[in-house]
């Protein structure tokens, strides 16, 4: 009864000491992280508990040729390859920590072959032999084995989040990619038919020169104006192949040609849920990678803690063999000897210390670097809902602009062959739609990335 009243007792302070806690997540405030789009001071009360972060990408990005490039950069891409070869790696070092809790084992046979010569050369051969199977056991009674395998857990968990993130990281990069494509071939489009309309415009110049109802400065401007939207031309075909090669460059293949769709054929999630915050903490790779990063310090710091305390070491010995001392016996006999160590540190130069407030400076390194990353994410997800609102917003506002100065170009057009509006006006009108019109696509664009830019901050890139 005192035996067992001993055990609960240094059980017990044990515990208390630390040296046995699980890690636990520190309390943090999440509320508020996201922040509402129609205030500047209130912040989004978000409820669901379903984040738009959970769905599968094949649920969000529903082009098939998107689909198929996703599909080759998860295969293809090198940092995915290479994170995936860093879990293996730490499910290596998990293993080896596991195996910590087993005694270690030796088998080191030897043999001597001697002889004593003699003044005849007579003597015999003298044959020993030893077989010794030796085993070490370290008892973990004060928790640094168990600390360092639960770090080598929490490490890995890390990896895998890395992996996680990699994967996402590769999703939203060729989504951006993409929608960009589409975004510079609807511009290009936009360019060759300003392309033709100046072109119109300035042999209608020149018409009216010739009937003596313009003058030369008007079929230069025109001329100019044509001239410029070429320029234009030929500066958005370098932007499309250069995008061209960076998606190739993320998908694992040579530069070259991507097959893709048409901006206006995209559909793309107009709903959204942000979750609340602590589910944002759990669907972030990044984040939960900081939060495994902070319990591999938390386990760091106890096995510091536990270099304070003896180190007890159980050792068997076990041999069969034919030589006991200097005689030779035969047959061989067995040997076995037992050695129970405690090892308990009195003075090292103050190692021990200097590598607990190391590890403990580490915690609070790694605790600030998680409190960071969380702020971090409200903030993207919040600029990500403001990019999509204000995006949709002012993208309705340049339709009506759109449609507006169509119709001006045309009435000036109409108005300048009738001698009504001078050749300034006919341009400036072109070039008022060409920048309305691309401004639109570009809107039309901003609003695409702000899904995928929200889906990547909520953790999105699931399978």
């Amino acid at each position: 009864m005192k035996k067992i009243i001993f055990i609960a007792l240094a059980t017990g302070l044990l515990t208390s000491c630390g040296l046995y806690k699980k890690y636990e997540r520190p309390d943090i405030n999440t509320t508020g992280i996201v922040r509402d789009y129609n205030s500047l001071t209130d912040t989004l009360a978000v409820r669901d508990t379903t984040s738009f972060g959970n769905l599968a990408w094949r649920s969000v990005f529903t082009d098939p040729q998107l689909q198929r490039l996703i599909e080759k950069g998860l295969e293809n891409n090198t940092d995915i390859k290479n994170a995936a070869l860093s879990v293996q790696q730490v499910e290596a070092a998990l293993k080896c920590a596991r195996l910590a809790f087993l005694p270690q084992v030796y088998f080191s046979p030897s043999g001597t072959l001697s002889k004593v010569l003699t003044g005849d050369y007579k003597s015999d051969w003298s044959k020993s032999y030893s077989l010794p199977v030796s085993a070490s056991w370290q008892i973990d009674a004060f928790g640094g084995i168990l600390a360092a395998k639960r770090g080598a857990e929490a490490n890995l968990s890390m990896t895998q989040d890395y992996l996680q993130a990699a994967r996402s990281g590769v999703i939203c990069g060729i989504a951006n990619c993409y929608y960009t494509l589409l975004m510079l071939d609807k511009q290009l489009q936009i360019l060759n038919d300003m392309q033709t309309l100046t072109k119109d415009t300035w042999e209608m110049m020149k018409l009216q020169k010739q009937l003596g109802g313009a003058r030369e400065t008007s079929v230069a401007s025109a001329e100019a104006n044509y001239y410029s939207v070429q320029a234009s031309i030929v500066d958005m075909k370098r932007q499309i192949r250069e995008t061209e090669n960076a998606l190739s460059l993320l998908i694992g293949q040579q530069a070259q040609t991507i097959s893709r769709g048409k901006l206006e054929n995209q559909s793309l999630p107009t709903q959204f849920s942000a979750g609340v915050g602590i589910a944002l903490l759990n669907n972030r790779p990044d984040i939960h990678a900081a939060e495994m990063n902070l319990a591999n310090c938390f386990y760091n710091v106890q096995q510091a803690r536990a270099k304070f305390y003896p180190q007890i070491t159980i050792s068997g010995n076990g041999s069969f063999t034919n030589s006991l001392g200097y005689t030779i016996a035969n047959p061989g006999q067995f040997l076995a000897s037992f050695i129970a160590s405690l090892t308990q540190p009195i003075f090292d130069n103050g190692r021990n210390v200097a590598n607990l407030k190391v590890a403990k400076a580490t915690y609070e390194q790694a605790y600030n670097t998680w409190q960071y990353q969380i702020l971090s994410a409200g903030a993207e997800v919040s600029n990500a809902l403001v990019l999509y609102n204000s995006s949709k917003e002012k993208a309705e506002v340049d339709q009506h602009q759109v449609e507006v100065l169509t119709k001006n170009v045309d009435y000036t057009r109409d108005l300048f062959k009738m001698g009504s509006s001078t050749y300034l006006e006919v341009i400036g009108a072109q070039q008022s739609l060409l920048n309305a019109e691309i401004s639109k696509v570009t809107d039309d664009f901003n609003k695409m990335q702000a899904v995928v830019n929200l889906y990547s901050a909520l953790g999105g890139g699931k399978k």
